[in-house]
């Protein structure tokens, strides 16, 4: 998917990735990730952000809640917007502040009170249970929580194990209820995916979801609401902010733009962020009719694979389709024209992934940028360092 714009973009990152693997500095099924490209992505976001008025909090799920690239990326972006607890607690170890904790995955009761001992900004709610324990949780700490309430997504819109959030048409209701809690404040409005990128040309776009923020919000401002965010999360990257802007968001949350990696950069090589990172694995075997088999753990089922690149013999391959029901142990490529292919040889592939439900390793780098590529260290799929990582 990625891996065109990968190489007319950020070929020193191929390069060191490469050299990485053919020396044994980093296994098969391992993602390197370019440090400053990272940090300079981020720091793009974060000043066309500020010119237009918007703030960002970041999202690290895709990168596998990395902590050295967590700090690189707080540099400009100080707050993050956390997924789940163990995403958060991650975030907050490695010294980011936390913008919007429930982002996408509800806090846990029992949990709420380490969490908001933190003082976030905001904790999304999807329903009354949820804003009742967070407001019970606050007061408990002596304290009153800003919420963002999450709204239903307009039917067709919503991924499978994402559903929940307030109808629009029971909103009035809801934050009637809500307005009755001691502990929390309604704060703004939040929904997913609000952006998307066009399957055809990667423009990003806005889903019938962000009309829903838009309107819910209006709703509340007639309660007596006033200075309420809009978060409108998914797709958000240079190319969409003025989108944001444009339409009246106040919050957007990078995710794949701070490794260059939304549909848009996939066919649109001169965006402005640089790709950033670059899946390695190597050739395990060989089937008897020429399909080489590589190493999996990292194949993410909506990925986009395209091609594989074996830098040793400079060949490109293509990359088998697989059931996304399968465990991808191996991925098949397609049989090479001309024999070459030897179990062991490099493979380089570019894609979209969500490297925090792979079982792959994360490689950081530095100095690709300055030519003097350096490993800074090696971490598992949730950002624990592996013993043998460098220093």
């Amino acid at each position: 998917m990625f891996l065109n714009t990968l190489l007319a973009r950020n070929p020193g990152l191929a390069e060191a990735a490469a050299d990485l693997h053919r020396t044994g500095a980093i296994p098969p099924d391992t993602y390197v990730m370019d440090l400053d490209a990272v940090e300079a992505n981020a720091a793009l976001l974060a000043a066309e952000a500020e010119r237009l008025g918007i703030t960002l909090w970041f999202v690290v799920k895709q990168f596998g809640r990395n902590p050295a690239l967590i700090k690189a990326i707080a540099r400009h972006i100080p707050k993050f917007a956390a997924i789940d607890p163990p995403e958060a607690r991650v975030l907050h170890r490695a010294g980011a502040a936390a913008g919007n904790l429930g982002h996408l995955v509800q806090i846990p009761h029992r949990q709420l009170p380490g969490l908001l001992a933190w003082r976030p900004e905001t904790v999304t709610v999807f329903d009354l249970a949820n804003a009742r324990a967070v407001s019970a949780a606050a007061r408990e700490l002596g304290l009153v929580q800003d919420v963002l309430i999450r709204l239903e997504g307009a039917p067709g819109t919503v991924y499978p194990g994402q559903e929940g959030g307030v109808p629009l048409d029971a909103l009035d209701s809801f934050a009637a209820e809500v307005e009755r809690l001691e502990g929390v404040r309604i704060a703004g409005v939040t929904a997913f995916p609000c952006v998307l990128c066009d399957p055809e040309d990667g423009t990003p776009r806005p889903t019938p979801n962000f009309d829903i923020a838009l309107k819910a919000r209006e709703l509340l401002t007639a309660r007596g609401h006033s200075g309420l965010k809009l978060s409108a999360p998914s797709a958000t990257s240079m190319a969409s902010l003025p989108l944001l802007a444009s339409l009246g968001a106040t919050h957007g949350e990078p995710g794949h733009a701070l490794t260059g990696t939304t549909p848009l950069h996939a066919t649109d090589p001169d965006q402005p962020e640089t790709p950033a990172y670059v899946y390695v694995t190597e050739v395990a075997h060989t089937l008897a009719d020429g399909r080489p088999a590589v190493y999996g753990g990292g194949f993410y089922p909506r990925a986009g694979i395209k091609e594989a690149l074996l830098p040793r013999t400079d060949t490109r391959l293509t990359v088998l389709d697989s059931p996304a029901e399968n465990i991808d142990y191996y991925r098949l490529l397609e049989a090479p024209d001309a024999p070459g292919v030897r179990a062991g040889d490099t493979a380089l592939l570019a894609f979209r992934t969500q490297i925090f439900v792979t079982r792959s390793n994360v490689a950081v780098v530095a100095g690709i940028s300055a030519g003097r590529p350096r490993l800074v260290g090696l971490y598992d799929a949730l950002g624990r360092a592996h013993e043998e990582a460098a220093v």
